[in-house]
C-alpha cells in the first residue's frame, strides 16, 4: 500500500521513478497524482486541440483512412504518408520514414493511437512526423480484452508490451469512455504517465480529508480521496467536472491560507509614521506644480498619504497607463517621507532607466532638490543617482551621502542594494517596473532600514504582468489605479506590419519616418537583440547559420538594422544606435543626443522600453514585433505620443497572416487599454508561477485554479482562509489544512512569500 507521501522510487522503482523527477520534479506519490490529465479523449475524438503549437508533443486516436507510399526525394527509403480520421474538422497528416517497415501494420482501416511531435510545415497545415503507435482493436471485433500480439512502434508499443501477461495485453482500457491526456515530454509520454497513475492508484491507501464534511457539504465538494481517483480515470463527464471543482477548490484555497498566513506576519511589522505636513517640502512642491493634477492622481497621492500615516509598513501596488502620472505621484509620496526625517530608495530595471529618473526627478524639484548647492530652496532635499558603471570616486560620495542622511532620495539600479550600500534611515522603497526585479533583491534593500523597522514598499507598473494581476487578485497587494491621462498626452494609433506578405508596407513605414522627421520629430526603431559578436547568427559559421535558416528566419539584430538604415533607406537622416552592451558614458551621450534631437532615428533594443520621455519622439517601428510580449509591446509603444503630436506604433513582423502571433499582433494594435491587453496577456500565458519567482506559464503552481475564471472560488476561499487563520495562527488546530497549504507550495516558495 502507498500514502500521499511516499517516496515514488520506493513504489514505482528507481527506474521508473527517475524519468519523472528529471522532467517534472516529481518525487512524491502527491507529485504524480497532482499532475493531473491535460484533457481526455473520447472514443474517435482528438486527445488534442485542432491547432496545437510548433514541438508541442501531443497523443490522437482515429481510423486510417488513406496511405500513400511514397519514395523520398534526397535519400533512399520511401515515405508512408497516413491520414487518420480522429473525428475533428479534418484528417491528422502523419509520416512515417520508414514507409517499408511500417505499412502493412498502419493501413488503411485500422484503428490506431499515435503519439509526437508536432511540425507546421505551411501556416494552414500541420503533421505528425514519425510518431509512435499501436494498433488498436475494431470495436466489436471480439478481442477488446486482450490483444495477443502487439503491434506498433516506439514507446506505446513498449507499454502495451509492458502490460502483456499471461493472457495477452488487457487492451480494455483503451475502450474507456473518458483516456487522460498528461502535460509529457518527448521522454516522458502520456502513457509513460498514465501507467504510473494507474499502478499508485492500485495501491493507495485511503485519504484523510483535510476538509472537515460540514465544510465540503456547505461548498458541494467531494472527498479528496474520491476527487484524487476520479480525475485521473473518469467514468463521466459528472465526474471530471466534479474532481475539478474539488481540487480546484483546495488550490484556492491553499493560495488564500498562504496569503492570510503572511498577511498576519505582515500585521506584526512595524514602520515609521510619516505623517504629512503643512510646511514641508511636499507641501511646497504642490504649490509650484505648472499643471493640475488628475482627480484620479490625488485620490491615489491621499490613499499613499493615509499608508504612510501608520505603523504597519505599506504594501501598495501603483498601477497605470503609460504616461498616466506615476512618477508624480511617487515622487510627491517620497517628499512626504523626506518631510519625516528619511529616506527614500527608488529601484529602477536599467542604467537608462535609473539615469531618466534622476534627471526628471531634478527638473520636478528645481531648487528643492539642490541641497548642499548654492541657491537651493530652504527645505530642500537631496536626489543621489548610485549605478555600477559610476566611477570610484562619484560613488564613494553618493554612498557617503546615504550613509549620513545627507541625501533624502537615492536612485538607482541593482548597485543600491549590494552589500556595500548603507542608509542613513531608509523609510520607503519605491521598485519601479516591479517585475524587473526577484523577490530576494526586493527583500535585499528593505533589510537595510534600522533597528527591525520595516521601510514602507510602493510598487509602481505601467502594464500589470500576468504575475502581479494573480497577486492582486488574490488580495496579496493594496492596489491604487490611474486611469485618467494627464492632458496634453497624444494618442497613439498602432499598425501591423506583415513583412513577408506585404513588404511594400516596410518601405512605407521607412517613408512614414521620414515624412515625420521632415516635420521636425523623432522616431525609435526597436530591435529584439543587439548582433554583436556574442549573439549574431554571422559570427556562428556557416554551419550553424545553415541550420538557423532551417529553423525559421532570424530576427533582425540593432546593430545590422542601423547599418541597413544608415546606408539605405534612411541615409541622408541622423541614425544613432542604442543598446544594453554600449559603455555607460556612450549610452548616456547617445541618450542624450536623443533627447536633445542631434538624432532622428534612434535604433535600439529595449533599454528604452520603460521610463525614457523623449516628448518629441512621435513614431516607433517595432522590428520582429511577435517575438515580444503583450505587457513589453504596450509599454514600447508608451515611449511615443509623449507630446502634443499624435503617435504612431507600427509593428513590423515575418509571421504568416493565420496562426497566434499576428492574432496576438492585432489584438494589440486594436486597443491601448492596458489592463485589457494584460488580461489578454494572463490568458495566452496563463497565470506563471504564482508562487515563485517564474512569470512563464511553464512552471505554473495553479494547474485547475483559473484567476481570470474562478473568482467566485477564489472568493469562498479567501473568506475561509481568513476565518481560519484569524481564530488559529500558524493552523495549529488545522493540522489538515496546514499540510495542504505546504503540498501546494513547498518550502523555497513559502520562503520566498514570506520576503514578498
Amino acid at each position: 500500500m502507498a500514502t500521499l507521501g511516499d517516496r515514488l522510487d520506493h513504489v514505482l522503482g528507481v527506474k521508473a521513478a527517475e524519468p519523472l523527477a528529471e522532467a517534472f520534479d516529481m518525487h512524491t506519490v502527491e507529485d504524480l497524482l497532482r499532475h493531473y490529465p491535460l484533457r481526455y479523449a473520447t472514443q474517435g475524438q482528438p486527445l488534442t486541440e485542432e491547432a496545437p503549437e510548433e514541438g508541442q508533443h501531443i497523443t490522437v486516436m482515429g481510423r486510417v483512412t488513406k496511405t500513400d507510399l511514397r519514395p523520398m526525394k534526397n535519400r533512399r527509403g520511401s515515405l508512408l504518408k497516413v491520414s487518420l480520421d480522429t473525428g475533428g474538422s479534418k484528417p491528422i497528416e502523419v509520416t512515417f520514414f520508414n514507409g517499408d517497415k511500417v505499412r502493412h501494420l498502419v493501413k488503411e482501416g485500422v484503428r490506431a493511437m499515435m503519439s509526437g511531435t508536432v511540425h507546421w510545415w505551411r501556416p494552414d497545415r500541420w503533421n505528425l512526423s514519425h510518431p509512435d503507435y499501436l494498433i488498436l482493436p475494431s470495436k466489436g471485433d471480439g478481442s477488446i480484452e486482450n490483444l495477443t500480439s502487439v503491434r506498433g512502434g516506439g514507446a506505446l508499443r513498449g507499454l502495451a508490451q509492458s502490460a502483456k501477461g499471461a493472457g495477452g495485453v488487457d487492451i480494455s482500457f483503451f475502450e474507456r469512455e473518458f483516456i487522460p491526456v498528461y502535460p509529457a515530454t518527448a521522454k516522458v509520454q502520456s502513457w509513460d504517465l498514465l501507467r504510473c497513475v494507474r499502478q499508485i492508484l492500485d495501491q493507495l491507501d485511503p485519504i484523510d480529508d483535510p476538509l472537515p464534511e460540514e465544510l465540503r457539504t456547505e461548498h458541494s465538494l467531494m472527498p479528496v480521496s474520491d476527487a484524487l481517483r476520479l480525475i485521473h480515470l473518469p467514468d463521466s463527464k459528472l465526474d471530471i467536472d466534479r474532481a475539478r471543482g474539488r481540487l480546484r477548490f483546495d488550490e484556492a484555497l491553499a493560495l488564500q491560507l498562504v496569503l492570510a498566513e503572511r498577511r498576519h506576519r505582515t500585521e506584526g511589522r512595524t514602520a515609521k509614521s510619516s505623517p504629512p505636513r503643512t510646511d514641508g517640502i511636499a507641501a511646497a512642491f504642490d504649490k509650484r506644480l505648472p499643471f493640475e493634477l488628475t482627480e484620479g492622481q490625488r485620490t491615489v497621492i491621499d490613499e499613499i498619504s493615509a499608508d504612510l500615516t501608520r505603523t504597519h509598513p505599506m504594501h501598495r501596488l501603483l498601477q497605470g497607463e503609460v504616461g498616466s502620472g506615476k512618477t508624480i505621484v511617487a515622487l510627491h509620496a517620497m517628499l512626504q517621507v523626506v518631510d519625516n526625517g528619511q529616506q527614500c530608495a527608488l529601484l529602477a530595471p536599467t542604467e537608462v532607466l535609473a539615469a531618466q529618473h534622476y534627471r526628471s526627478l531634478k527638473a520636478m524639484l528645481g531648487d528643492l532638490g539642490d541641497a548642499g548647492e548654492l541657491g537651493a530652496a530652504d527645505n530642500a532635499t537631496k536626489v543621489v543617482l548610485v549605478t555600477g558603471s559610476m566611477s570610484a570616486g562619484q560613488k564613494k560620495a553618493a554612498l557617503l551621502d546615504a550613509v549620513t542622511g545627507a541625501a533624502g532620495i537615492l536612485i538607482g539600479t541593482h548597485a543600491l542594494i549590494q552589500d556595500n550600500v548603507e542608509f542613513f534611515d531608509l523609510g520607503m522603497v519605491i521598485v519601479d517596473e516591479q517585475h524587473r526585479f526577484g523577490v530576494e533583491q526586493r527583500d535585499a534593500l528593505r533589510a537595510k532600514a534600522k533597528n527591525g523597522i520595516s521601510p514602507h514598499l510602493l510598487v509602481m507598473t505601467a502594464t500589470p504582468i500576468p504575475r502581479t494581476i494573480a497577486m492582486t487578485t488574490l488580495g496579496d497587494l493594496e492596489t491604487s489605479t490611474l486611469t485618467q491621462l494627464p492632458r496634453g498626452r497624444s494618442p497613439i494609433t498602432s499598425k501591423v506590419v506583415p513583412a513577408k506578405v506585404k513588404p511594400s508596407w516596410v518601405d512605407r513605414a521607412w517613408e512614414r519616418i521620414h515624412e515625420e522627421v521632415g516635420a521636425g520629430r523623432q522616431a525609435y526603431v526597436v530591435c529584439s537583440r543587439i548582433g554583436d559578436q556574442e549573439d549574431d547568427p554571422k559570427a556562428k559559421g556557416r554551419k550553424a547559420k545553415s541550420e538557423e535558416e532551417k529553423e525559421g528566419p532570424t530576427t533582425h539584430s540593432a546593430v545590422d538594422v542601423f547599418e541597413m538604415l544608415s546606408t539605405g533607406p534612411l541615409k541622408d537622416l541622423r541614425v544613432g544606435l542604442l543598446h544594453g552592451r554600449l559603455p555607460s558614458d556612450e549610452k548616456d551621450r547617445v541618450m542624450r543626443a536623443f533627447n536633445e534631437a542631434d538624432i532622428d532615428v534612434l535604433v535600439c533594443t529595449t533599454v528604452v522600453e520603460v521610463g525614457v520621455d523623449v516628448p518629441n519622439a512621435t513614431v516607433m517601428a517595432i522590428m520582429d514585433a511577435d517575438r515580444f510580449g503583450v505587457s513589453q509591446l504596450h509599454q514600447l509603444r508608451g515611449r511615443v505620443g509623449r507630446g502634443k503630436h499624435p503617435g504612431l506604433c507600427l509593428l513590423i513582423t515575418e509571421s504568416g497572416p493565420v496562426g497566434t502571433a499576428i492574432a496576438r499582433l492585432e489584438a494589440v494594435a486594436a486597443t491601448t487599454d492596458g489592463f485589457e491587453l494584460a488580461v489578454l496577456d494572463l490568458r495566452q500565458r496563463r497565470e506563471g508561477d504564482v508562487l515563485g519567482s517564474a512569470q512563464s506559464g511553464t512552471a505554473r503552481s495553479l494547474r485547475l485554479l483559473s484567476l481570470l475564471d474562478d473568482l467566485e472560488v477564489i472568493t469562498a476561499a479567501q473568506q475561509l482562509a481568513r476565518e481560519v487563520t484569524e481564530s488559529d495562527p500558524g493552523l495549529k488546530n488545522h493540522p489538515g489544512l496546514a499540510s495542504m497549504m505546504h503540498a501546494a507550495v513547498d518550502g523555497e516558495r513559502l520562503e520566498y512569500l514570506a520576503k514578498s
